[in-house]
C-alpha cells in the first residue's frame, strides 16, 4: 500500500523517482493499468474551481508533484512530500527503461513536426522497437474515441499524452478503459523541450522552484499573466490553509492509497 498525503484537498503520492519508478514497473509487468498524473501549483489551482479537472485528478492511480512549489507547501503544511518527480524526468527515465525491458511506447500530442521529432529522436537513440505509433494532438471531439481506438490498437505498454490541461486530463479520463494501455501518463510541454523547440530551465533554476520563470523569459506574451495569476492565487491558498492550521489545530492526514499498487 502507498502512502498519500492531502493537499489542498488533493491526494499526493509521497513517493520520489526511484518509488516511483518501481510502482510503474511492476504494473507494466502485471499488465495492470496505472492511469499517472503530476500536479503542480497552477493545476492545484485551476482544479480548485473546475470539478472535471478535479475528478481526473483524484480518479488518478498514481499521483506526483511536479512543482518545487507543491513539495515546499506540503513541508510548510507538515504534511511533507519526499521529492518533486518532474513529469518530463519521469518521462526521460520511462523511455530509458523501456528501450531496456522491451517496453513499446505511443507518443500522442504535440504538432505533427513536433511529435515526429520526438519519435525520431528516441528511435535513433534506442531504437524503432521503442516506437508502438504517435499521433499529433489535433483532433476534434467527435474523432476522440477513434485516437483512443488508434493507441489500443497499437499494443503499446505506455502513452505518453502532451496536450495541454485539462484538455489530457479529461481525455485520458474518459478513455482510459478504452485504451487499455498499463501505464497512461500526461506530460504537458515535454514534447516541446525533447524535440529542441524549447529549452529547459537550467538545474540551478529547477531547483529553486524558477523553472517556471524561465519559460515566461520564453514566451513572455502567452506565460506571463498565466503564471502570475496561478502563482498567486496558490500562495493565497498556502495561506488559508496555514491559518487553518494555526488557528483550528488542522493538520490533514496522511492516509494509505485504497490501490495497492506495489
Amino acid at each position: 500500500m502507498m502512502k498519500r498525503i492531502e493537499l489542498f484537498g488533493l491526494p499526493l503520492d509521497a513517493l520520489n523517482m526511484h518509488e516511483t519508478l518501481e510502482v510503474i514497473e511492476k504494473s507494466i509487468d502485471s499488465n495492470r493499468q496505472i492511469h499517472h498524473v503530476v500536479v503542480n501549483a497552477a493545476k492545484i489551482v485551476n482544479a480548485q474551481k473546475d470539478v472535471n479537472l478535479w475528478e481526473s485528478i483524484t480518479h488518478c492511480d498514481l499521483i506526483n508533484a511536479d512543482g518545487q512549489a507543491v513539495v515546499w507547501a506540503s513541508k510548510i503544511l507538515r504534511r511533507p512530500l519526499p521529492a518533486r518527480v518532474a513529469g518530463i524526468d519521469l518521462m526521460e527515465c520511462l523511455v530509458a527503461l523501456a528501450a531496456k525491458k522491451n517496453y513499446r511506447i505511443f507518443f500522442l500530442g504535440a504538432k505533427e513536426e513536433v511529435v515526429s521529432k520526438v519519435v525520431a529522436k528516441y528511435s535513433d537513440q534506442y531504437g524503432n522497437k521503442l516506437i508502438a505509433g504517435y499521433r499529433n494532438g489535433y483532433f476534434t471531439k467527435e474523432e476522440e474515441k477513434a485516437v483512443a481506438m488508434q493507441i489500443a490498437a497499437s499494443k503499446a505498454h505506455i502513452l505518453f499524452v502532451a496536450i495541454t490541461s485539462p484538455k489530457k486530463e479529461l481525455f485520458l479520463n474518459t478513455y482510459k478503459l478504452d485504451i487499455q494501455t498499463p501505464f497512461i501518463m500526461g506530460v504537458g510541454g515535454s514534447f516541446d523541450v525533447v524535440s529542441g523547440l524549447i529549452k529547459r530551465a537550467p538545474m540551478w533554476m529547477q531547483k529553486t522552484g524558477l523553472e517556471w520563470f524561465y519559460r515566461v523569459l520564453q514566451e513572455p506574451r502567452r506565460m506571463w499573466r498565466r503564471y502570475l495569476t496561478t502563482n498567486t492565487k496558490f500562495i493565497l491558498l498556502l495561506v488559508k490553509e496555514k491559518i487553518k492550521q494555526i488557528y483550528f489545530g488542522k493538520v490533514g492526514v496522511a492516509y494509505q492509497s485504497e490501490k495497492n499498487l506495489n
